[in-house]
């Protein structure tokens, strides 16, 4: 199996070269296309209006100056040599559970590789210091072994998040819900003066919504969580009120 490796922490990252590593180890075929330097909650921005660099760091492996879903637009129209039959994004520093997933690259860039008709997994740990990585990869490799590719459809990701654990205590896996979490003192100022102020994003650690069947709750006892996430973004529910509403309202906007 010819697997591709992306995702938003940057190529250096010991997420995925950890990923790589064991990849390779199991006997998966591996390119390499991930941003040349962190990307993290890139979300799904491409760049536009000026040049990306394309640089050559080893045999099928590529650092893009670009965001995670510019890697899976030039990896898959021009760097591949051969098919993949799955795109694998992470091993991400940081959970994405909840609704991180719509901030995050990692997720991103598996969803742009959905969008363009291939198979998807976003993988991350839910730490981000002191990080269990081999855990985090062994689960992936396990995953794979157990045939986890032929369940990835199109148009969807298969989003996996491990706790950060020593392999032989995690227990098991739990497919999940996305749960929710919130974010307290979520700006740090940085200065202030009459005209204005700084700040950078980042304060208190997320606190989670352990609802029983969500992510968060399989992460809180010790459980990797798979999640299945589609992305048609129509709200079929909202259509009877609003076809009523335009019924009573709108014979005259025409």
């Amino acid at each position: 199996m010819h697997i591709l490796l992306t995702n938003d922490d940057g190529i250096k990252a010991p997420g995925i070269q950890t990923l790589a590593r064991h990849c390779r180890a199991a006997g998966f075929e591996v390119t390499i296309a991930a941003p040349a330097s962190e990307r993290s909650a890139a979300s799904h921005s491409i760049t536009l209006r000026k040049p990306v660099r394309v640089a050559v760091r080893g045999e099928n492996e590529f650092s893009i100056d670009g965001t995670p879903v510019d890697c899976m637009i030039i990896a898959i129209q021009k760097l591949l040599s051969k098919p993949v039959d799955l795109v694998i994004s992470g091993i991400n520093a940081g959970q994405n559970m909840g609704e991180d997933i719509h901030y995050s690259g990692t997720v991103a860039a598996a969803k742009e590789a959905a969008f363009l008709g291939y198979k998807a997994i976003a993988i991350s740990i839910t730490s981000y210091s002191e990080q269990h990585y081999d855990s985090a990869a062994a689960w992936m490799v396990n995953l794979l072994n157990c045939g986890i590719t032929d369940l990835a459809a199109s148009n969807q990701v298969l989003n996996i998040n491990v706790p950060n654990l020593p392999l032989d205590q995690i227990k098991g896996i739990r497919l999940a819900t996305t749960g929710h979490r919130k974010y307290y003192n979520f700006i740090k100022l940085l200065g202030q003066d009459e005209t204005g102020f700084s700040y950078v994003v980042g304060g208190d650690l997320p606190v989670w919504d352990n609802q029983k069947g969500t992510d968060a709750e399989a992460i809180a006892e010790g459980y990797v969580s798979l999640t299945p996430l589609g992305f048609d973004m129509t709200k079929g529910d909202s259509f009877p009120p609003l076809m009523e509403w335009m019924s009573d309202n709108c014979d005259n906007l025409k």
